[in-house]
């Protein structure tokens, strides 16, 4: 079980990656100077539509692997600086580059953070700095393929899955499949890019675990609502 405050840390990584642009500043996504390069890092998204070519191919998790706790506890750190730099709660001297990096080693070393390996919450958090390598999409769409290949063997989770699937194809411009991605507007909140089949919207979201797009939009409506 995570502890109380890694369970605040990614469910508060959870909202953050919701907002992509539109919605950055009244969401409170990147209240830093990494703010200022959201538009940047869309623009790069939108300029790779594959991996990083020296991303290593991904494979089944192997089974029966022992539970890491160095490892966890590292991603765990990781997630708490990077949601102190966001939220303003704290320094992050470290950066989303340099976390980026690193879990790029972590995933040519062990594949994607399994369940196994470093828990529910260490999976989380592998997740969330994945969510934030909005500079290096090559990396993003990496490790959107070693998420896949563990959520297909019941290792990660499949919201994380959508929610990352969902941030690149927004930022490269692209329909996305869940309708995670929100700008926040005068109207409310929107889809950041228009849905890829808003009639299997609801099923979709369903098979990821995630709630009812309906109730999704009210929360993040009071999201879009907070001052700036």
């Amino acid at each position: 079980m995570a502890a109380p405050g890694a369970q605040r840390s990614i469910g508060a990584a959870l909202l953050l990656a919701a907002v992509l642009t539109g919605c950055a500043a009244d969401a409170g996504d990147d209240p830093t100077p990494a703010q200022a390069t959201a538009s940047a890092s869309a623009t790069a998204s939108a300029t790779s539509t594959a991996p990083d070519p020296d991303c290593p191919a991904p494979t089944p998790p192997a089974a029966g692997v022992a539970f890491d706790e160095q490892l966890h506890d590292e991603l765990l750190a990781m997630l708490e600086r990077d949601q102190a730099g966001r939220l303003g709660t704290g320094p992050d001297d470290e950066g989303d580059a340099a976390r980026t990096e690193r879990l790029a080693a972590i995933i040519e070393q062990h594949g994607w953070p399994t369940f196994d390996l470093v828990g529910e919450d260490g999976e989380d958090a592998a997740w969330a700095i994945a969510q934030h390598a909005d500079l290096d999409p090559g990396f993003q769409r990496c490790a959107l393929e070693h998420l896949r290949a563990a959520v297909d063997a019941g290792q990660a989770s499949p919201g994380n899955l959508a929610y990352l699937d969902d941030r690149i194809q927004a930022a490269a411009g692209e329909p996305q499949r869940y309708g995670t991605q929100v700008a926040c507007t005068d109207a409310g909140p929107e889809p950041a890019t228009p849905l890829a089949d808003a009639d299997a919207i609801e099923r979709l979201r369903a098979e990821a675990g995630l709630e009812p797009y309906d109730d999704y939009l009210a929360e993040m409506a009071e999201i879009c609502a907070l001052p700036d």
